[in-house]
């Protein structure tokens, strides 16, 4: 009452000062080696399928100095790294070792809807849930997390999250450093905030994209570092946080090479200082670094066409010294990063079938709130299609949508810049700058069962900001299967 009694220029100034810029640049000590998540375990099957085995339970992590109950994949906080090859049949048992409905969705994969993992598959408590599917995509840095419902944000801010590397020689290079958890690494990036021995929750009064911590942990640690051996590190870089966008570059201004983004490498290195990343987005970059230094790998501010208010509630203003890249008095010599990396095919607008738009606001797209008994789109196997996708309403929204990859035509009329070149399964909105992009939808049909496409703020996501959209042979007709009516 008070706040209000002051009129809007006291409303706005209690917003300027209780969401003010976050920093940790300068204060993180670094005193905690990088965790690698292992490797997982698998076995071949007697029809030759790839089998993988996750288990969803409780768990108590320390962070390094902070310890909070959580959730992990087979174990207490994350999930080990799925790893499989392109032409692979896989099969990954996902066991609900939780008291509460989970699922475990594949953000990235290319595969049929029954197996996607989105709030149509849900896993009961002590359920285990086995989709089995051929990996046949790009080589490409992939994730998994849950997906139910309602409950996407609180799940995967507990710990629910891993890394999914697809291999395939043909649009990989060589040439790239690729000894995992040596010279390649995975870094999940998350934001936290500690509450008395839990992950507090608290959005404030104008935290609609959910919570917002301030400190960041890599790989489940607090202020971690990385002893570096080899001239070049390849940094797999995963935000992984739940609404928090990050510009992530290094201490000292250096150069780096950005080499791929969601769906696989870039036809040809980027060289910059920076890069933006919102929720849900995948980035690779190659680092060089000289015997004995150190350098931060920092967040600073994030490069969004946001107002100020929305960057202060998003946390687009924070700055954070994320982890230490330490190099060794002598390092193992690492080829040059090629000037050409793989060649990817263009899609033709021309022969698109459908043009659709998508409008975001508030918690609706086009108006609507996710409802499991609508199709919000129909699209007809191996077709192309093109998305126009406009943020409306001022706030941090990105979109994400399931089983394919799609390429960026524009951005506000123009060409997309060079980190928005490559295949891509989330990007960005701007405010009232259109986002066109492009995707062939092959491969996998059925009338029944849908995949999502939604804002990738998990809380905007959870509030029904989120359609769905089936692939049909032509002349089907959608008929989705009576339980998706309960997912409203």
């Amino acid at each position: 009452m008070a706040v209000l009694c002051t009129g809007v220029g006291g409303l706005l100034a209690w917003a300027w000062t209780s969401t003010s810029a976050d920093s940790t640049v300068g204060e993180v000590a670094f005193e905690r080696r990088l965790p690698v998540p292992p490797l997982a375990p698998s076995t071949v099957d007697g029809d030759g399928r790839r089998v993988f085995d996750l288990r969803a339970s409780k768990g108590r992590h320390d962070f390094g100095g902070q310890t909070a109950e959580t959730l992990g994949w087979n174990g207490d906080y994350l999930g080990p790294t799925l790893r499989a090859t392109r032409g692979e049949r896989v099969v990954v048992n996902v066991h609900n070792g939780l008291d509460e409905v989970t699922s475990a969705h594949w953000h990235g994969m290319h595969l049929p809807p029954t197996m996607d993992g989105g709030p149509h598959q849900p896993v009961e408590p002590g359920a285990t849930w086995s989709p089995t599917w051929t990996v046949d995509q790009p080589a490409a840095t992939l994730w998994y997390h849950p997906h139910p419902h309602g409950e996407t944000a609180d799940h995967v801010y507990r710990g629910l999250a891993g890394m999914f590397i697809v291999d395939d020689p043909g649009t990989d290079v060589a040439a790239l450093p690729h000894e995992y958890g040596v010279d390649d690494v995975p870094v999940i990036v998350q934001d936290k905030a500690f509450d008395d021995g839990k992950l507090g929750s608290d959005t404030g009064m104008f935290g609609s994209g959910g919570v917002l911590g301030d400190k960041v942990v890599v790989n489940g640690a607090l202020g971690p570092y990385l002893d570096v051996t080899t001239e070049r590190v390849r940094l797999r870089l995963l935000n992984a946080s739940n609404v928090r966008p990050y510009r992530f570059g290094f201490s000292d201004g250096r150069t780096f090479a950005l080499v791929g983004t969601d769906g696989g490498l870039l036809d040809a290195p980027y060289e910059t200082t920076g890069v933006t990343m919102v929720g849900g987005e995948r980035a690779e970059i190659v680092v060089t670094m000289r015997p004995g230094e150190r350098v931060v790998l920092r967040s600073t501010p994030a490069s969004l066409d946001l107002d100020w208010f929305h960057k202060r509630i998003s946390g687009a203003n924070d700055s954070f010294d994320i982890m230490e890249l330490r190099a060794a008095a002598s390092l193992r010599p690492s080829p040059a990063v090629p000037t050409r990396l793989v060649d990817t095919p263009r899609l033709d607008p021309a022969q698109a079938k459908h043009t659709r738009e998508w409008s975001f606001s508030g918690t609706s797209i086009n108006g609507k709130k996710m409802d499991g008994s609508r199709v919000d789109a129909a699209v007809t196997k191996d077709s192309v299609e093109v998305w126009k996708l406009t943020a409306r309403d001022g706030e941090l929204h990105s979109f994400h949508v399931h089983d394919v990859q799609f390429q960026v035509l524009t951005v506000d009329g123009k060409a997309p810049p060079p980190h928005l070149r490559g295949w891509k399964d989330t990007v960005f909105l701007a405010q009232n700058k259109q986002v066109v992009i492009i995707a062939r939808f092959a491969d996998h049909a059925d009338p029944t069962t849908p995949y999502m496409f939604h804002c990738h703020v998990l809380r905007h996501e959870d509030q029904g900001m989120m359609g769905q959209f089936v692939v049909i042979e032509p002349g089907q007709v959608p008929k989705l299967a009576p339980e998706h009516a309960d997912h409203d």
